[in-house]
């Protein structure tokens, strides 16, 4: 399949919101794939959002726990909690199937099974932590440059994978080239810069290459692709990653 020129649109902004938000944007959808690199602009949304409600909550005096778990009410509202979904998805599909085609199957079913349950709850569970850690710390600027690192991955599983079916969101947005994935992770980057410093971008962006890295290996063979649930897996384990960086880091 021929992959598309890139050549980014301001309107390429519009088109990330509208596939990686529930937020009513008015977007085209005739170059999903070439938009994508805007996706970590996406995830800066997202992230002073989360990190604003946690602020005001905790001016508020609702404590840091109760502040870090409308922070990350937040980032679910927004997002439609469809990365969250997509790592349920994965691990119901990847783990519970014994064949390609069963392991789709199961991805595609709107019914979330143990593996999944599994997944949400130790996810939430560690973003909640690693967050409420930053937070006490004042390492403010980790929320904003996780969501935008994490979704810096995304394009990249999109690049170097093929569809694992014929159809499904994955196929409809597009595969992108190499040239979007990388405009991407470099407008990833250089905010980052400013927000966490220099050594902790670059130690979190090598060890992200290396979750890209195990995402595409384990997706190619349990299920010779990507599907839109292995892209929101992708997110979520990048910012998982991303925030025990920081913590380390920091």
């Amino acid at each position: 399949m021929t992959r598309p020129t890139f050549r980014p649109q301001t309107g390429d902004i519009k088109t990330a919101f509208a596939l990686l938000t529930r937020l009513p944007v008015n977007a085209q959808f005739d170059r999903s794939a070439q938009a994508i690199w805007a996706a970590p602009i996406v995830g800066a949304v997202v992230g002073i959002v989360a990190l604003t409600t946690a602020l005001v909550c905790g001016w508020f005096g609702l404590g840091q726990g109760i502040s870090v778990g409308l922070a990350m009410a937040s980032s679910v509202i927004i997002t439609g909690a469809m990365h969250e979904d997509g790592i349920a998805d994965s691990a119901d599909g990847l783990w519970g199937g014994w064949t390609k085609e069963r392991r789709l199957e199961i991805m595609r079913d709107s019914h979330i099974g143990t593996y999944g349950v599994l997944a949400l709850i130790i996810v939430m569970l560690l973003r909640f932590s690693a967050l409420e850690t930053l937070l006490n710390n004042l390492h403010l600027g980790s929320f904003i440059a996780a969501a935008i690192l994490s979704r810096a991955a995304i394009p990249y599983v999109m690049t170097l994978l093929p569809h694992a079916r014929a159809d499904g969101l994955s196929v409809q947005t597009g595969r992108p080239s190499r040239q979007t994935a990388s405009f991407g992770a470099l407008i990833a980057i250089v905010p980052c810069l400013f927000l966490v410093g220099f050594t902790a971008t670059v130690i979190t962006s090598c060890v992200l290459i290396l979750v890209v890295a195990g995402v595409i290996k384990i997706a190619k063979t349990k299920v010779g692709g990507q599907t839109g649930d292995i892209l929101g897996a992708t997110q979520v384990l990048s910012e998982l990653a991303a925030l025990a960086c920081f913590i380390a880091v920091l």
